[in-house]
Formats: C-alpha cells, structure tokens, sequence
C-alpha cells in the first residue's frame, strides 16, 4: 500500500516518456513540404524571379526549419539581389545545422569576398580546404573569387553626387 503512490507517479513519467520519443522525427528527415518549396525556390532563383525563389524559400523554411539547403538557396538569392550581409547570415544558420558543409562554407566566403572581407574569406577557405581533401569546385570557385578581390564600386564625379557642390577656385 506505501508503495503504491510512487509505483503510478513511476508509471505516468516512464509512459509519458516513451510517447515523447515516438513523435519526434530524426534530424536527417526533412519534412517533404519543405523538400518541394526548396525545389519551387531553386526553379524561381534560376528563372531569375527572386522575389518569388524568397517567398518560395521562406515557406520551406517555415515548413520545417532544418531544411539546409533552403538557408544555403535562400543566401543565393540574397547575394544575387546584393545583400552580402543577410547572405553571411543565412550561410551562418546553415552551417549551424552542420559545421562541416563544405558548399556553405564556401558561399559564405565568396559572399565575405564580395563584401570586402577578404581575411575572414581565407578563414573559410583554410576550413574548406581542411574539409575536402578532394577536388572539391567550391574550393576552387572560392580560391577564384579571392584571387579576384571585391567586386569594383563604380566612382562618380561630384556633379552626379545629389546635393555636392564642385570644390572652385574661383572666388565670388
């Protein structure tokens, strides 16, 4: 009879317990709603509707949040609409599900690159090198874009500039 109490509590943990473990999917299952705006995402970024491959991407992530290659696609999109900062965060959020991707790793770099960052994109090149003991392209597509520098920003003249006034030498 004394034992009764504590013999239902262990009861009710041990059945609640085990129901927990039943429902949860393992990290490596994507949802497949996920999988199918991902791929809607990738067709609308290549059709070159970025708007479209952004709600697309989203939705995929919405659907099921562990979906990798949607961050990695999503940062696609961002740097082509020149958004190197959001790209270098969503490569970021990729690589927190998995440290050792070899493809974000590398976009983030090339998007660190393009923002000026050329240090921290050799970090990223040493860990993708250290990664892929192979011939990886990504290696060598970020190797390329280093080599290459920053992209040029286009100068221009003070009269273009709205609001500047041409340094004369003329006195009034």
């Amino acid at each position: 009879m004394r034992f009764t109490p504590a013999s239902i509590a262990l009861a009710v943990l041990l059945t609640t317990v085990s129901s927990v473990g039943l429902t949860q999917r393992p990290d490596t299952q994507i949802e497949p709603r996920s999988i199918e705006w991902q791929k809607a995402g990738e067709a609308a970024r290549k059709a070159g509707n970025l708007t479209g491959a952004t709600d697309a991407l989203e939705s995929a992530l919405a659907v099921d949040p562990r979906n990798r290659a949607a961050y990695i696609e999503l940062a696609e999109v961002a740097r082509a609409q020149g958004l190197q900062g959001k790209a270098i965060r969503l490569y970021k959020e990729a690589l927190l599900l998995d440290p050792t991707d070899v493809t974000a790793i590398a976009g983030q770099g090339e998007a660190m690159v393009e923002k000026g960052a050329i240090a921290k994109a050799k970090e990223n090149l040493a860990q993708a090198q250290n990664l892929c003991k192979g011939n990886c392209p990504e290696v060598a597509q970020l190797n390329a874009a280093i080599q290459k520098g920053p992209p040029a920003v286009a100068m221009t003249s003070k009269e273009a500039v709205p609001g500047a006034k041409a340094n004369s030498t003329d006195n009034p």
